[in-house]
């Protein structure tokens, strides 16, 4: 399916006691990730939003395999795992400088109405999107 790869460079302010990236900011890599390649396709989290829909997060999985570290630059690269129907499945990998795996991991996102919070399919505009 469809992928794209982001840039970034560790700040210090995501760095804890130990030098390392603190585990919970993968998953904000993650999400830098696939906001921009969804904004890429055309696709507005805020526009969804103002049109009714949402996408929570319903499942996350990260697995380490070896730390980053302040001003460290690496590549996040988000891939579309299926057809979207009711929700949507990326998987991840982060990858250094040295081309090592740092961190691999998946979300799945539901669609929900905003108004109801009840389960929705995937809007026919996004399935345009991913073909």
């Amino acid at each position: 399916m469809k992928y794209q790869t982001k840039s970034i460079t560790v700040r210090y302010g995501e760095t804890d006691q130990m030098q390392f990236v603190h585990h919970s900011n993968y998953l904000k890599y993650f999400e830098l990730a696939r906001i921009e390649w969804l904004s890429d396709l055309g696709v507005s989290y805020a526009s969804m939003e103002i049109n009714g829909i949402l996408m929570p997060v319903v499942s996350a999985n990260l697995n380490f395999k070896a730390p980053l570290f302040f001003g460290d630059n690496f590549q996040v690269s988000v891939f579309l795992k299926n057809k979207p129907k009711a929700r949507l499945e990326f998987d991840y990998e982060i990858i250094n400088q040295k081309n090592e795996i740092i961190c691999t991991g998946n979300t799945v996102l539901a669609f929900i109405s905003s108004d109801k919070k009840k389960p929705l399919r995937c809007p026919d505009f996004l399935l345009e999107k991913f073909n």
